[in-house]
């Protein structure tokens, strides 16, 4: 019996962190997403989004010459366009590589449209790309800018986000073409800005200066990335998105930590800082020998908050007749494994090795348990890179696992069975000493001393499942390799739930029930899950029923709340569970059959059918 009692201590704790994290999480988020995405709609509609950019970089000493306005800092809001109308609105240079396409605005000189190629808002390929950059005007500005402020002091006119650059030659931005930008001041400065791509996410951005005027000039060489109106967020405890940044360590501010802090300023070098969503980021990638002033900042136009990143350099003095230079680097894409740079093999470091960055892999949110989840994550695709699934990547990696911690779990079910050997010892003493717990206890003890068994060893294969099933959700839920990954059949996305659904008779009835108020979220049941469930439903019948009914309850109902809960899990994670379950069966079968116990799996479920029909009869 304490054999029982162990193996449903280890499931009720189990069950506990998954309904907790369902109740707590889970649940509020979806609440939250929801509210938050109404609200932003209505404040949209209500409130046009301003097109101005705040100062950049951190707040000025007193006595100093860093420069106190930005570009267009004082601009006004404009009403809200379409975003086809917005782009239509500016003279552009077309942005054309095979993973991006957009154009670079001339008013401004700014990065404001871009579009993931490779990446499609649904698992429809035909699906319309995904939106990384929109201009000023639109329901949801995004862009990076770059340029020279002037130290206190200068008077010469400064490219804002009214200046309209000319293109020196004619053509598209492609990674064989870089485009060259010009404008002149009229007052002896020229500024000349040469943009460049390479066939993924990376914009290299050289600003040149040159004086012809009557006086030397200090200017600061500035980047920012802006991001008008709250976006919405998934809203999960698990996954920062937000400000983020590797400044003498990594900063991490929600929109929302931001608002209530208004502006964090840094000093830092070898440094680089933006903006991420769940997939996709954008980020400014400095010199890794430069010296930064950095800030993350949220201003309030109105009712809309206006976030942005910005750092500015050491002040450079461009002499009478001379030039000078600022080189800056833009990430903006999709945060892919390996061209963030997450692997440390050679060959495959991504920007993070190749440019000699500071833990640009920290890009993608691995989390606390990082040293678990990410080399789940490099198995996973290593095996993916042999047989292009990921569904078949993680049924091979749970094998591996299996296979990992087959002697501690060979162990722990070695002692189970051994504990099944000795239940009539048990039963007897409880005959012997009905009344006296005590006794049973102490005699217990000493059959466990007599024979070596740990009567907690059965909690371990449980225990043990629990990080990797946390560190696969982790993996399933922020990497983009994961994001609409098919496996077989029905299952398009393995990073989302089941498609299908018991309650519409996979797809029969014209009807959602997850819109249900209170439980409705419990009523996406796919196949699945059931699945699941009936596999966890084995693994329970293969122990003998548990004399003590409360113990039967626990035992009979668990397998179907477990299929309730991970039914809304990533479709992913309920197949390793699945899986999982069924190499336990196998596994805990053949321990208990070489310590010469009898397998009663068969036995319990045929048990079940014949109580089931003697009530019936009855």
């Amino acid at each position: 019996m304490t054999d029982n009692r162990n193996t449903i201590l280890a499931v009720i704790l189990s069950g506990l962190v998954l309904i907790a994290w369902q109740y707590f999480y889970n649940v509020p988020a979806m609440e939250k997403q929801r509210a938050q995405q109404q609200a932003q709609t209505e404040l949209q509609k209500a409130n046009p989004q301003p097109t101005a950019s705040a100062t950049p970089g951190a707040t000025p000493q007193a006595g100093s010459t860093t420069p106190t306005t930005a570009p267009g800092a004082n601009q006004q809001a404009q009403p809200t366009v379409s975003r086809d109308a917005a782009i239509a609105a500016s003279p552009r240079v077309k942005i054309d590589t095979p993973r991006l396409a957009g154009s670079i605005s001339l008013k401004g000189g700014r990065i404001d449209d871009l579009a993931l190629l490779q990446f499609r808002e649904t698992v429809d390929p035909k699906s319309p790309p995904i939106i990384l950059y929109s201009p000023s005007g639109t329901a949801e500005p995004y862009y990076a800018e770059f340029g020279w402020v002037a130290a206190t002091g200068v008077t010469s006119k400064m490219p804002d986000a009214q200046t309209v650059w000319q293109q020196d030659g004619s053509g598209s931005l492609t990674p064989a073409t870089p485009v060259v930008l010009k404008w002149d001041n009229g007052e002896g400065l020229t500024f000349r800005r040469t943009i460049s791509v390479d066939d993924h996410y990376l914009f290299t951005i050289k600003d040149d200066v040159s004086n012809v005027g009557n006086a030397p000039v200090t200017l600061y060489p500035f980047a920012l990335i802006s991001r008008h109106g709250t976006p919405q967020v998934s809203g999960y405890y698990i996954l920062h998105e937000g400000l983020i940044g590797y400044l003498d360590g990594l900063q991490e501010y929600a929109y929302k930590k931001i608002d209530e802090a208004k502006s964090v300023s840094f000093k830092a070098t070898n440094g680089w800082l933006g903006m991420t969503d769940k997939y996709w980021a954008s980020a400014l990638l400095p010199d890794t020998s430069a010296q930064l002033q950095a800030r993350f900042s949220s201003n309030l136009n109105g009712n809309v908050h206006t976030y942005q990143t910005d750092y500015l350099l050491d002040p450079v003095t461009v002499a009478i007749g001379g030039t000078a230079t600022a080189n800056a680097r833009l990430f903006a894409g999709a945060k892919e494994a390996g061209v963030v740079g997450v692997f440390p093999f050679a060959g495959l470091g991504g920007y993070n090795k190749a440019l000699g960055l500071n833990h640009f892999d920290l890009l993608i949110d691995w989390g606390w348990f990082y040293f678990i989840t990410k080399p789940m994550f490099l198995g996973l695709d290593f095996f993916y890179r042999f047989f292009g699934n990921f569904g078949i990547s993680i049924l091979l990696v749970t094998v591996i696992v299996k296979l990992l911690f087959f002697p501690l779990a060979n162990k722990s079910y070695a002692s189970m069975a051994k504990m099944k050997s000795i239940q009539p010892q048990l039963q007897a003493l409880k005959e012997r000493y009905p009344d006296d717990k005590v006794k049973q206890q102490q005699e217990m003890m000493e059959i466990y001393r007599k024979e070596k068994i740990n009567p907690v060893a059965g909690c371990l294969p449980v225990v043990i499942q629990i990080p990797v099933f946390f560190s696969l959700y982790k993996v399933l839920f922020v990497t983009i390799e994961m994001r609409h990954a098919p496996f077989f059949g029905w299952i398009k996305d393995l990073s989302s739930p089941d498609p299908t659904n018991i309650f519409t008779l996979f797809g029969l009835i014209p009807f959602d029930p997850t819109t249900l108020p209170l439980f409705g979220h419990y009523l996406h049941l796919g196949i699945w899950p059931l699945i699941m469930g009936i596999t966890m439903w084995f693994q329970m019948k293969l122990n003998p029923t548990p004399p003590d009914p409360t113990q039967q309850i626990i035992f009979n109902w668990m397998p179907l709340i477990f299929t309730f809960m991970l039914a809304g899990f990533p479709a992913g994670l309920v197949i390793y569970w699945a899986w999982n379950n069924t190499l336990s069966v196998l596994q805990q079968s053949f321990i208990m059959r070489r310590n010469g116990v009898k397998v009663e799996l068969f036995d319990n479920i045929r048990n079940v059918f014949k109580k089931k029909v003697t009530t019936e009869a009855t």
